[in-house]
């Protein structure tokens, strides 16, 4: 960074105000830091963001505590005679390049796996280097969060439209009719659909006369606000989805409109789900047929209308299949890339549109992994792989694990066996503010700074926002004397395990941006192409080589100015029909402080098409394959109870419950169940209960409530904070049990190699009562 675009250090007593962007959820909200000297004292929302408008929720409120926790590691640390110790950057990045390049060179670069966090989508470091060190490491053994939550969408996406990121929104703010599955929008502020006030947006749905229909095993605060509310038996989803089509397709109740000639497969998708009758489907939704034949024929008759599912239709046997027949319905009704149905985001640092074309589509299992033989998704395999990957012996065992900001000994199932395998590694680095279950394990760990000391760019949650808009905030205080930006960190990281530790970690951004360049002048349809890539890359502005890489980003951008001579005269805002705003680059983003708004979604089909038949591919092979296991759910007597986790307000996985102002009050970790289930097996409210799965078992308090149906239990996900080596003082205080231990691991959605984590068969007893 240069000293004159840093951050200016003001004087200790001074009060002061800055805009930043909430990093804590998807929805990501603009704040506004009250600040004194370096010290975020308080945080609300900024009425002037052009999408949020103000809203923030209790997990923004908290951003100064977070900011300031005092068991945020400070220093690297490092391993010595088997106990970490704090230690230089110097010392920890040349201990990671002694370690790592050697076991390269003597094992191979599958030697090595990379695990990825929920965080990383939070940080523009995360957005801009892991792939950068895949590349060095050459390794395959990638693992991330999304196999233990968004994987199936993915799958389901590329599948359909060949690319697995082009992932319809609904459009909330014109939809007339909204049936929604596996989600609880007014706890989680919404998943693979950013949206800012999300509770805001379903009550203006209803003020306006449209219909909000609830598909939940739990009356949640969604459900409640619901015109509709379907407890359906968990796991269901799909069987109801494919009933839903099967409705339209017998009462002709399908509309393609203007998609008529984009599609193929409509004829044999009717053909394939001919069985999923709704008698057929309803005891296993344990739903009535009647019920069903009317949703499906309000969802029809709806002026426009938009189906969304997300976790827990995604993290369950046939999570892909549920993935895919939310498109389906979309599609059928006529409501993919239409105003008040879903739409597809143009983000602006996504490609510029182009004139439609085959692709190269979209394939699974292009590998799969050495022990288990899962099937690679989108580059990944299942997290749930990795501890068998690193206790089994022979060629190509996981010798060293990189982890940035992830935790799954406690998010991924079966974490006591992760945790006894990753004691077995040569050679583990951890990039994470805490020494937290997963970290305590590794030889390095490098702490980013907190969040006011770092810039924000979403590059992620801009591509599944409801509202194309654009909006950065530079780090809101300066680094602290002796810390590292975690794009450094991670720019230095990349460095170390390619060999050239000590070198300026400014290279690491000018080779991603000779390589985005290079590609750029080459393509004909770039607005660059032919020109000369140095003298490109000399034009770009930004204070560090993260905001070069971001001016490059936008520049190039649907919005960009193309690197045009003058400001605003570039080609990227006229490839955008109507749409009237200046050539971005990173100078005029600045200008902006609470972002630029880029106006609502507009139909983009057949532009984000990028399958090999350049159409929507309704029925593709693996989908159809997949089909007869579902048809085979139709005679399987369901399970007597089974669990399904919950997502809290105040909660975000597993890395928010060390905040105080977090951890408390409904934030429990409680097992809730029906009061007709408790009395027959005799549970008492705030007892102890004995919860027992495939992977052993828990004991829980228990909380009787009629917001879970009968059948069904749920104990939230991300706790089990009881590990020694520990440095959480707050979470460990109140540790809560980690309901992914019920798990062995083996539950799978085959297609996308999630871990099943919803609708899993458990047994119940009292228990001795909990101290």
């Amino acid at each position: 960074m240069h000293p004159e675009d840093a951050p200016r250090t003001p004087e200790a007593g001074q009060i002061r105000t800055a805009p930043r962007i909430c990093p804590l959820c998807e929805a990501t909200c603009g704040l506004t830091l009250t600040i004194k000297g370096t010290r975020v004292t308080g945080a609300r929302g900024d009425r002037d963001d052009v999408f949020s408008r103000g809203f923030i929720c209790p997990k923004g409120a908290s951003f100064g505590e977070l900011d300031a926790d005092p068991d945020r590691l400070r220093v690297p640390l490092v391993r010595e005679d088997g106990e970490l110790r704090e230690a230089s950057w110097q010392e920890a990045f040349a201990l990671t390049a002694a370690r790592i390049r050697p076991l390269v060179q003597e094992h191979g670069p599958q030697s090595v796996g990379v695990v990825l966090g929920n965080p990383n989508a939070h940080t523009m470091a995360g957005a801009l280097y892991p792939q950068l060190l895949l590349g060095a490491l050459g390794t395959r053994n990638l693992f991330t969060a999304g196999t233990l939550d968004q994987m199936p969408k993915h799958v389901s996406s590329g599948l359909l439209f060949g690319d697995a990121f082009a992932i319809p929104v609904p459009d909330l703010d014109r939809t007339d009719h909204l049936l929604l599955l596996g989600a609880n929008p007014l706890d989680s502020n919404g998943s693979l659909c950013t949206a800012p006030d999300f509770p805001g947006k379903l009550r203006a749905l209803r003020r306006r006369g449209g219909t909000l229909t609830v598909v939940d095993p739990r009356r949640t605060r969604t459900a409640r606000l619901a015109d509709r509310h379907i407890p359906i038996r968990p796991g269901a989803d799909a069987l109801l989805l494919a009933a839903l089509a099967h409705v339209l397709f017998e009462e002709r109740l399908t509309d393609l409109g203007p998609l008529a000639g984009q599609v193929e497969g409509v004829d044999e998708l009717r053909e394939a789900i001919r069985d999923f009758t709704p008698e057929a489907v309803a005891p296993a939704c344990d739903m009535a047929a009647g019920e069903i034949r009317t949703i499906a024929r309000e969802l029809a008759a709806a002026p426009t209308a938009a189906v969304y599912g997300r976790i827990g239709s995604c993290t369950v046997e046939y999570g892909t299949l549920a993935s895919w027949l939310v498109d389906v319905l979309n599609i059928l009704t006529g409501n993919l890339d239409r105003p008040g149905g879903a739409l597809f985001p143009l983000s602006a640092t996504d490609r510029p549109p182009r004139i439609p074309a085959p692709g190269k589509g979209f394939s699974l299992g292009r590998w799969t992994s050495r022990v288990g033989g899962h099937p690679e998704a989108k580059g990944e395999l299942p997290l749930t792989a990795l501890a068998e990957e690193i206790e089994t012996p022979g060629e190509g065992r996981i010798r060293a694990v990189i982890a940035l900001a992830t935790n799954p000994v406690l998010s991924a199932p079966d974490g006591d066996r992760l945790d006894r395998a990753l004691t077995g590694l040569d050679f583990m680095v951890s990039v994470d503010p805490y020494l937290n279950e997963t970290s305590r394990h590794a030889d390095v760990v490098l702490p980013p700074p907190p969040p006011a000391q770092s810039a924000h760019f979403d590059f992620a949650f801009n591509g599944f926002a409801v509202r194309n808009q654009v909006r950065y905030s530079r780090a809101a205080v300066p680094l602290e004397e002796g810390r590292l930006d975690e794009s450094e960190i991670l720019a230095r990281l990349v460095l170390a395990v390619s060999g050239m530790d000590g070198a300026s970690p400014s290279a690491v951004d000018e080779m991603a941006i000779d390589r985005v360049l290079a590609k750029a002048v080459a393509d004909p349809h770039s607005p660059v192409h032919g020109r000369d890539p140095r003298e490109l890359s000399a034009l770009l502005t930004g204070a560090s080589g993260p905001e070069r890489q971001l001016d490059l980003k936008l520049r190039l951008g649907p919005y960009g100015d193309g690197f045009a001579a003058e400001a605003g005269s570039g080609t990227g805002s006229a490839a955008v029909p109507g749409l009237r705003v200046p050539g971005l680059r990173l100078e005029r983003l600045l200008e902006h402080p609470h972002g630029i708004d880029l106006g609502p979604l507009r139909p983009r089909l057949p532009e984000p098409l990028k399958t090999r038949s350049g159409q929507i591919e309704l029925l593709p092979a693996p989908l159809a394959a997949d089909l007869p296991r579902l048809r085979a759910a139709l005679a399987e007597r369901p399970a007597s109870l089974v669990l399904v986790g919950r997502r809290h307000l105040r909660s975000n996985n597993s890395w928010m419950h060390n905040l105080p102002a977090l951890n408390g009050g409904s934030n429990r970790c409680t097992l809730q169940i029906h009061p007709d289930d408790a009395a027959r097996l005799g549970l008492k409210d705030g007892g102890a209960v004995r919860i027992t799965a495939d992977g052993g078992a828990l004991e829980a308090p228990v909380e009787i409530t009629d917001t879970v149906r009968t059948g069904v239990v749920s104990l939230p996900h991300g706790w089990g904070h009881d590990r020694p080596g520990t440095r959480t003082s707050v979470a460990s205080a109140r540790p809560g049990v980690n309901v992914n231990q019920l798990l062995d691991g083996s539950r799978l959605d085959p297609l996308s190699g999630t871990a099943v984590l919803n609708g899993f068969p458990v047994e119940l007893s009292p228990a001795t009562p909990l101290l």
